[in-house]
């Protein structure tokens, strides 16, 4: 499947931002379950190009001159290969699996999500995360404008709603809460005819020597129209922008986001 994305986010100031460094994880590289075909990054300014812990293409950008408005924009294809029960095909990365198992701010299981974990029984098979993704499912119910970026898993666990980067977070603290390596994906999906799509958020699992990647908002493995971008512990090291700015006041962002697939 070849998949044809498109996604721009422009960020507007009531007043000069005066000096503004950005880390930018927006570009996708090749691997066992996709080839990146052509990607192009425009951006305000000259991007320095890295690699962080995770593997992850890193674009930092720093503007030392005044503006009143920053835009991203990224425009690529991506062919993409089917897994068959959501297996990667890929090995632990560089980071060991037992960063993996530890949580974070974003992760910690509380009580409540300690006993979602042992209710669901042992994590050792794919169809047991998606059993696992079943639950939180009926746990937390889809619904934008409730949680923030800064939310964490207990939290939308009690809330009963959440986004996709709430499941996946919710997932991971499950995992994580037995024992079981697991960590946070940003990428992008086809929508197709369901809802929750284009800029998406799933996690990966190792199982059985292999990450499993699942998509808990739609109950399913991550595979076919799905666009990796990034891996992370958790939303915080795998964020499309992040950074910091002086000056610009308030600040309000607008975000444009079209993923189609075809042949």
């Amino acid at each position: 499947m070849r998949l044809f994305i498109y996604h721009e986010t422009t960020y507007r100031y009531d007043a000069p931002v005066l000096y503004s460094i950005q880390q930018l994880r927006l570009v996708p590289g090749s691997g066992p379950a996709q080839v990146v075909v052509h990607w192009d990054l425009n951006a305000p300014g000259k991007l320095d190009m890295a690699t962080d812990a995770y593997g992850n293409a890193v674009q930092m950008l720093v503007m030392t001159r005044p503006l009143s408005e920053m835009k991203f924009a990224v425009r690529g294809e991506v062919e993409t290969t089917p897994l068959r029960d959501g297996r990667l095909g890929e090995g632990p990365g560089r980071i060991p699996l037992e960063h993996f198992t530890c949580a974070t701010r974003l992760t910690e299981a509380d009580a409540a999500v300690r006993e979602l974990a042992g209710d669901t029984g042992p994590l050792d098979r794919p169809s047991a995360l998606l059993e696992l993704a079943c639950r939180i499912q009926e746990r937390v119910a889809y619904r934008s404008g409730i949680t923030q970026v800064t939310s964490t898993a207990a939290e939308a666990l009690a809330l009963g709603q959440g986004v996709c980067q709430d499941h996946s977070h919710l997932l991971i603290a499950c995992c994580r809460a037995q024992g079981v390596p697991a960590r946070y994906v940003s990428g992008y999906i086809d929508p197709g005819d369901v809802p929750h799509a284009a800029s998406h958020a799933w996690a990966d699992v190792w199982l059985d020597e292999g990450w499993v990647s699942v998509d808990v908002t739609h109950g399913r493995y991550a595979s076919g129209p799905y666009c990796r971008i990034a891996v992370g512990a958790d939303y915080d090291s795998a964020a499309p922008v992040r950074g910091m700015r002086v000056g610009g006041g308030a600040e309000a962002m607008a975000v444009d986001v079209r993923v189609g697939a075809g042949q």
